[in-house]
């Protein structure tokens, strides 16, 4: 494209969610109670693990940071889309477009690689019990979770470096709720075979790679409960690891769904739908997903409840 036909662009418009005028109301509703529930439940359950000694264990220990990472990957995108909902103002400044992209693809990224980290959690737990504590020490934990952010902050720096050397035509429409990478891309005049490229390349190293970790982990302990098989050793297991493969499921299947229906070529508004699904839904799912399926964040709640009720009733006398 000839470069008089571009021109450099100030600000996005978002489209946001494909809806009636007269149910902005109404979803707006919907939305930010979605959004409290999942800030909410998720300070809970880090408040909970900091609370409760027996949470102090290294499966919780990444439990809290996926909570934490929760509430920070809602809070990229909702925030803004309730905001452009109650004011009717869909402009977003680029800088603040692809600061928004930044730190979505940065806590998605972190999300993921912590599901893989609890999964081989999970495997050294129940395949190798005996060396569990020998293996998930403190330090193994921190370089753990340091790498998930430093090989996040590493793929979400590429992309956004890359993003900078694009310009953009006249066209300034998203028609997204939230600046995404691919609608960027689409958007722009210059060409983004590098771009598209280093997006499969990094999205291998940061999806697929942690998903094959994930399935091998519990391939793994599949195999050893198989192997001396009990009923008390299912039930032990699906304890353990009930709560994080319904997250795993929940996580992958909407990203899952996310990806075949763009790739199946139909409209905008179902990839809204899909990305609702992992950026609002899934974020809230997981503190009710841990809390109810998991015995040990019960019997801490229930702990917490009744140190309150004791506390009120000292008071009292």
């Amino acid at each position: 494209m000839r470069k008089e036909n571009q021109s450099h662009v100030s600000e996005f418009l978002l489209l946001g969610l494909p809806i009636w005028p007269e149910q902005q109301g109404m979803f707006f509703a919907l939305f930010l109670g979605m959004y409290l529930t999942t800030v909410l439940g998720n300070l809970l359950i880090i408040l909970l693990i900091r609370l409760d000694p027996r949470l102090h264990t290294p499966m919780y220990f990444f439990l809290s940071h996926l909570a934490l990472t929760d509430i920070c990957f809602s809070s990229v995108t909702v925030p803004k889309m309730l905001m452009n909902m109650q004011t009717q103002d869909q402009s977003i400044p680029y800088a603040g477009c692809v600061t928004q992209m930044y730190f979505f693809i940065f806590f998605g990224c972190i999300d993921n690689l912590l599901l893989a980290v609890m999964a081989y959690d999970r495997y050294v737990a129940i395949c190798l019990p005996l060396r569990y504590t020998i293996i998930m020490r403190k330090n193994l934990c921190l370089c753990l979770l340091a790498g998930s952010w430093l090989l996040s902050c590493a793929s979400v720096l590429t992309h956004t470096l890359l993003l900078a050397q694009l310009s953009f035509c006249a066209d300034n429409i998203i028609p997204h709720f939230f600046c995404d990478l691919a609608a960027l891309l689409k958007l722009s005049c210059s060409d983004t075979s590098l771009n598209e490229l280093v997006i499969y390349t990094v999205g291998t190293v940061v999806v697929i790679f942690p998903l094959i970790g994930i399935l091998v982990s519990y391939g793994q302990i599949s195999v050893s409960i198989l192997r001396v098989p009990s009923t008390k050793g299912i039930c032990k297991a699906l304890s353990t690891c009930g709560s994080h493969l319904s997250v795993v499921f929940l996580f992958y299947g909407t990203i899952m769904a996310l990806y075949f229906s763009s790739s199946s070529g139909q409209t905008h508004d179902k990839d809204i739908i899909a990305s609702v699904m992992y950026t609002v839904v899934t974020p809230m799912l997981n503190p009710f997903i841990y809390s109810l399926r998991n015995s040990d964040m019960r019997l801490a709640l229930g702990s917490v409840f009744r140190n309150n009720n004791l506390f009120h009733q000292v008071r009292i006398t």
